[in-house]
């Protein structure tokens, strides 16, 4: 490349404009994160909405070319992110949106496909594992170019109320959620730390007991219902966790992440995307990450990923 070569604008486009799709647009805009950003929804007045007022932020951001489009605009995607689809209703698990948003998704991802996309899919509807799946087959895509949202915010949530517990600060607290992004996922435990210091070394040092990083695990699990009951949606923590996962991919981070991803035997799993570590760069998932789990841990994962399989199969692919 000379001098007077450009750099090939690397260009997002989002599929959602809904409460979730928005904040992350928001997100993208403030961190600074992509050259262009498509806003494509099946309300396109909302989505055009959206486009303008975001464009009225640009002098205060950096420099962004943001614009309502539709499916033609995924041909020189470099990533698209879906966050289209059905609510989880007060009540409502993930899972029981499974039949309502997989037909959405049939559409939405054959339209994409269509338009030449080679990039990569950013998966953030629920239920988000099902969902990566069900892109993968939809799309022909390699599984490594297909990535659920998965854990990325339930590790979030248990890292900051370890913090607030510990009165540590949250980017020194390191501890996984895996499993399925709902009622069946886990903590592990036994590769939690504060600092360097092992989760139950530190619980030693400090008086602390088993019993509370049990009730914090209950609350990050049961966080959505709380949040729902309160103001209908969760939409921020997951919109930064996907403008994180984003920044990882373009910026070719090699960043590990607890994402949905296809597992192919590994924690003797297989052909089904559930959230573990995994390392993510600019071509996608470029490994798992696979720890030594206890025997605890172990059945727990094996039981979250059962109930995902049963899920996945009522799918007609």
């Amino acid at each position: 490349m000379t001098q007077y070569d450009v750099r090939k604008a690397e260009r997002v486009v989002l599929i959602g404009s809904g409460a979730v799709g928005a904040s992350y647009a928001f997100a993208l805009l403030n961190q600074g994160i992509v050259d262009e950003l498509v806003i494509i929804d099946k309300n396109a007045d909302k989505a055009m909405g959206d486009a303008i007022d975001l464009n009225h932020g640009i002098p205060y951001a950096p420099p962004m070319k943001i614009w309502a489009g539709d499916y033609s605009d995924c041909k020189d995607a470099d990533i698209v992110v879906i966050t289209a689809g059905a609510n989880q209703a007060p009540g409502e698990t993930r899972l029981d949106l499974v039949g309502k948003n997989s037909k959405i998704f049939k559409g939405i991802v054959e339209d994409v496909m269509a338009s030449g996309f080679q990039g990569i899919f950013l998966i953030a509807t629920n239920p988000v594992d099902v969902l990566s799946y069900a892109t993968w087959k939809y799309s022909g895509l390699p599984p490594e170019r297909v990535i659920g949202s998965g854990t990325i915010l339930d590790s979030a949530r248990l890292r900051f109320l370890i913090s607030q517990h510990f009165s540590i600060d949250a980017r020194n607290v390191h501890a996984y959620i895996i499993g399925e992004h709902g009622d069946t996922e886990l903590p592990v435990w036994s590769h939690a730390s504060v600092g360097a210091q092992a989760i139950a070394e530190y619980l030693r040092g400090t008086g602390g007991s088993w019993e509370d990083l049990e009730k914090i695990f209950v609350e990050v699990r049961d966080a959505a219902y709380k949040i729902i009951k309160l103001k209908g949606a969760t939409y921020y923590g997951i919109a930064l966790g996907l403008a994180r996962l984003t920044k990882a991919v373009l910026r070719d981070e090699n960043s590990i992440l607890t994402v949905s991803t296809l597992l192919r035997g590994e924690y003797g799993l297989n052909d089904l995307y559930i959230g573990v570590p995994a390392i993510v760069s600019r071509k996608g998932i470029r490994d798992v990450v696979e720890l030594r789990l206890t025997g605890d841990e172990h059945a727990k994962l094996k039981h979250s990923a059962d109930v995902l399989r049963d899920i996945t199969k009522s799918i007609a692919f």
